[in-house]
């Protein structure tokens, strides 16, 4: 009998979003030939894309008319041109609202499919005060109507398992925890700050089209040079839900709680789209940038782990703390985090050793103890490989493949030996959790 095939649903590189990332690393790691992926028109989707002409493999169809558009007929139809194998394959639909908004829509297309299907869903809550599991009113809406039509629902976090499972234990059985992905970097994480810092301090100043004032204010501050500054940073697209705007008033804190230290605050990431223009535009006056800096500027994955690994302190409070791809890429790093202790952003910190907070005093608080007492970062720094190794891509995709098996042969499962040793594979926590 041969391995299980994967076809995953949503979006995919090029289109720039965290779930297309996300999607994109698990096909990495995943059995060749083994996998495809189901992804929207690049021309009628709606989205950014990162500048090439999407992946050209025989293994990605880009057919999905767009996010208001689509249905079961539109899925048969992609997974006949990919060659779909009948009776060893499974469809694995990757969740999130903004790429399937019409959650009516999206459940009709599950009904309708007869193949074993399973949805990973990337914005859960489970400390909500919409009901009393914690989940968001809609969020309980559409699993309501959904979780009859789908072999399996995945989550990322504890949290959320123990939410979906006490709204619907009659479905309990179809809930999995299959952590978020972390990539390993290392050979970033096994170099030294200050060398990270050189490397960033280049990149910003020779490889970017930052304005010549902007670049001569860089050359002239030593932001990332002087041995002596503390940099919080922050990465990633300049959203206003990622609260930027607070990184400032932690610098600001900072500076009252520790005089004798030169605290600065350093964004760099790309603004997408005019919403997030108008933001950057707001936040760079309200910021005196001669002296502090906001980069509007992509960072390839390359630099992004070096700037992440450059910073003392990665600052991370996001409005919606549900999940990161963000943390995946710092922890592997072994960068040190500070975040808000809210969803599964708290609970990821909280396994890999970062710092978090239940309000912003309570982690500045944390911030200037770690800053104060250094040999405590690498600590924090081996905590956070420690994690980034547990919940590698590799195994994280290797699981998906062991949950598929379990799926679409429950009787002759494919031997274990067909997957990492078992002390790679962890148990999928499944609803005997509660009893």
């Amino acid at each position: 009998m041969e391995m299980a095939s994967i076809y995953f649903v949503g979006t995919y590189s090029p289109i720039m979003c965290g779930i297309a990332d996300y999607t994109s690393y698990l096909t990495r790691k995943s059995p060749s030939r083994r996998w495809g992926v189901l992804s929207f028109d690049l021309e009628k989707y709606g989205a950014p894309l990162s500048g090439n002409d999407g992946a050209h493999t025989n293994q990605v169809w880009y057919g999905i008319p767009g996010r208001h558009d689509f249905s079961a007929t539109v899925i048969r139809d992609g997974l006949k041109r990919l060659g779909m194998e009948d009776g060893n394959t499974l469809l694995w639909f990757q969740h999130e609202n903004g790429i399937w908004p019409d959650s009516q829509k999206f459940v009709a297309m599950l009904e309708n499919l007869d193949i074993p299907k399973v949805v990973t869903f990337h914005t859960l809550h489970f400390q909500s005060p919409d009901t009393p599991s914690g989940l968001g009113r809609n969020q309980r809406d559409l699993l309501q109507s959904l979780l009859p039509h789908v072999d399996a629902i995945t989550v990322f976090s504890d949290g959320v398992y123990y939410a979906v499972a006490t709204a619907f234990p009659e479905y309990s059985d179809k809930v999995y925890v299959l952590k978020h992905g972390v990539h390993s970097h290392p050979e970033v994480s096994r170099v030294s700050r200050k060398e990270a810092r050189e490397k960033l301090n280049d990149f910003l100043l020779y490889e970017t089209d930052l304005a010549q004032a902007v670049k001569e204010s860089l050359h002239k501050q030593r932001i990332f040079l002087n041995p002596g500054n503390v940099v919080i940073g922050q990465t990633g697209f300049l959203d206003p839900n990622k609260r930027t705007d607070l990184l400032y008033v932690v610098r600001d804190s900072l500076r009252q709680m520790i005089r004798d230290r030169e605290i600065v605050a350093v964004r760099i990431g790309k603004s997408k789209d005019s919403v997030q223009r108008t933001y950057t535009t707001r936040l760079v006056q309200e910021q005196d940038c001669m002296s502090e800096s906001i980069f509007d500027v992509w960072l390839p994955e390359s630099m992004l782990r070096v700037a992440q690994r450059a910073f003392d302190i990665n600052f991370y409070w996001p409005m919606e703390c549900t999940q990161s791809g963000v943390l995946a890429h710092a922890l592997g790093a072994g960068a040190i985090v500070a975040g808000r202790d809210l969803e599964g952003v708290g609970e990821t910190l909280k396994e890999a050793g970062g710092l978090v907070g239940t309000d912003l005093v309570d982690l500045l608080l944390q911030m200037r103890d770690l800053i104060l007492s250094p040999e405590a970062s690498k600590e924090m720094e081996e905590r956070a490989l420690k994690y980034s190794a547990k919940f590698s891509w590799s195994k994280q995709a290797w699981r998906h493949y062991e949950l598929a098996e379990r799926i679409l042969h429950p009787l002759y499962p494919q031997p274990l030996s067909q997957f990492p040793s078992s002390n790679e594979v962890s148990t999928i926590i499944v609803a005997d959790r509660l009893n």
